[in-house]
């Protein structure tokens, strides 16, 4: 079955935080893209590149309940953006640590400058650009935080980092931190910056993303309207459950 050929149901569950055995129990983001792609129930769809997916399991669990709902009408823009090529893992991991190092805590902005540093090297490297030279934009965030910068700089001196290990580990570590110190961070909405971090790195899948075939998402609509359900079992800790 392809994605022209799915149809949204007329109820879907309301979104909610963490992983849910089924949709009577509720969905998160990605459990909904996994249903609207026609594919097995799961948080982990291979409809996604699995970045932007933790970008969207995380702005998923981390946005208030309030504003969650928001975040409906962007599920299928990701059904069917996938790739293999690192320029996707790189610039979603720096959109999500330039997005969070100006913002969060100071304990977090040495963390948050080192994520910068990692994810503007690799790029430098797949772009045949020197390392020492960063693009612009990471230059102008890390020169806003420069006692992080100046500390990230100084233990970043010997990093090497093989493409595996960035894809594998670091990425994902960028986007996990990044996102809980955006959510933390003491800024008048964070839910905002969560939903516009989203949409930045689907954007940024999309401009290398290549769509399978009979994965095209503009088959399927969600409009803004949509009516959603609500799970009536019991609540589940859910932050407090580590995703896989």
């Amino acid at each position: 079955m392809s994605i022209d050929d799915v149809q949204p149901p007329t109820l879907l569950p309301l979104l909610s935080r963490g992983r849910h055995g089924n949709r009577r129990k509720g969905a998160c983001f990605m459990e909904l893209a996994s249903l609207l792609a026609g594919e097995r129930w799961s948080d982990h769809p291979a409809c996604t590149h699995p970045l932007l997916a933790a970008v969207a399991r995380h702005v998923n669990d981390y946005t208030t309940d309030a504003g969650r709902q928001r975040l409906a009408v962007l599920i299928p823009s990701v059904i069917g953006l996938t790739s293999d090529d690192l320029h996707v893992d790189a610039r979603i991991a720096l959109r999500c640590a330039t997005t969070a190092l100006p913002v969060v805590s100071a304990q977090r902005q040495r963390a948050m400058a080192v994520a910068v540093l990692a994810a503007d090297q690799v790029l430098a490297g797949l772009d045949g650009r020197p390392a020492g030279a960063l693009e612009e934009h990471s230059a102008q965030t890390l020169a806003g935080a420069p006692h992080a910068a100046r500390w990230a700089d100084g233990f970043t001196g010997e990093l090497s980092l093989t493409p595996d290990a960035f894809r594998r580990r670091s990425a994902q570590s960028i986007v996990s931190c990044a996102i809980k110190g955006i959510a933390q961070a003491c800024i008048p909405d964070p839910d905002t910056v969560l939903h516009d971090l989203l949409i930045g790195a689907i954007d940024d899948c999309r401009a290398r993303a290549v769509r399978g075939v009979g994965q095209e998402a503009e088959g399927v609509t969600v409009p803004e309207t949509m009516t959603l359900w609500r799970p009536t079992g019991p609540a589940e800790p859910l932050l407090s459950q580590q995703r896989r």
